[in-house]
């Protein structure tokens, strides 16, 4: 099984929806949802068919993964799978994913 590495930009997103979920629920809450999305970041590099493309010519390369409502987005590097980052289905996804791809490059 291929390495996977959460970038530094989307663990910051784990932490912000840690704190989101915490605030709107509780810890226990927060916890088990956080690490859900680890254990689905995880199974990327068990199973490349869950795979999927992002079709915005300028993040070629780039790939996605839906757990619940949010979208893990991650490239493959020399070696490991690189986690880029973690969005929910209701942000502007297409600007936040470049603006975070491109301080995770």
């Amino acid at each position: 099984m291929i390495e996977v590495r959460i970038l530094p930009l989307a663990r910051e997103r784990l932490l912000e929806i840690w704190d989101y979920t915490s605030k709107k629920w509780d810890d226990d809450q927060a916890d088990s949802y956080v690490n859900a999305l680890i254990s689905n970041i995880n199974d990327v590099a068990r199973d490349r068919l869950l795979w999927r493309a992002v079709k915005e010519k300028r993040m070629n390369g780039a790939y996605f993964v839906r757990y619940r409502n949010h979208y893990i987005f991650f490239r493959e590097f020399a070696g490991f799978i690189g986690v880029i980052s973690i969005l929910h289905e209701n942000m502007d996804i297409p600007n936040r994913l470049k603006e975070d791809d491109a301080q995770g490059s």
